[in-house]
């Protein structure tokens, strides 16, 4: 979990000094990344975005999958939601200090305004939106995205469910190949 979560801030194989597990992690995470642009469900999200958003639409359906994802935890997972946020907020919090920088002011953020637990919400999504939209200076228009989420929201969700059992059943497979060869 821990290699899945700072994969992001760890570039090339800088990962050597970690764990065997938490390299794990970070594989399996670059293996997702990998597996979710090649898919053509996320590919046809994406089309749905990208007059409007450009380059910016992939962050944007990253971010609207999470929000499906959340939304319906309960079919994915028997610990509840907030349960699993409050335990994933607590391990972080207890580590932050050995992990990157930029995972740590992550950390921060996430635990403050409890990211994981408010994706579910469409205004814990729009406050994420117009916090992209803010880092990237106004350029990605991403705060207008929560409109294409309620305007699209059935396709979106159509979208997500059929992608994620493709990526439940390609991530197991991997995880599997990635704890054999490390």
């Amino acid at each position: 979990m821990i290699g899945n979560f700072i994969a992001d801030h760890i570039r090339g194989n800088n990962y050597e000094g970690f764990s065997k597990e938490i390299q794990q992690g970070i594989f399996l995470h670059r293996e997702i990344d990998t597996f979710t642009d090649a898919h053509e469900i996320v590919r046809k999200s994406k089309r749905r975005l990208h007059k409007r958003y450009r380059h910016y639409d992939g962050v944007i359906i990253d971010i609207f999958y999470d929000y499906f994802l959340a939304k319906n935890w309960a079919d994915y997972s028997e610990i509840p939601l907030n349960i699993y946020t409050d335990t994933i907020n607590k391990m972080f919090s207890e580590i932050s200090n050995e992990l990157p920088v930029k995972s740590q002011n992550f950390i921060k953020y996430m635990i403050e305004y409890n990211i994981l637990f408010n994706y579910q919400f469409e205004d814990g999504i729009e406050k994420v939106l117009i916090g992209m939209n803010q880092r990237t200076k106004g350029k990605s228009q991403m705060n207008l995205a929560i409109e294409d989420l309620r305007n699209l929201k059935v396709e979106l969700q159509e979208d997500f469910t059929l992608f994620f059992k493709d990526l439940i059943a390609h991530t197991n497979q991997k995880l599997k190949e990635i704890k054999n060869t490390i």
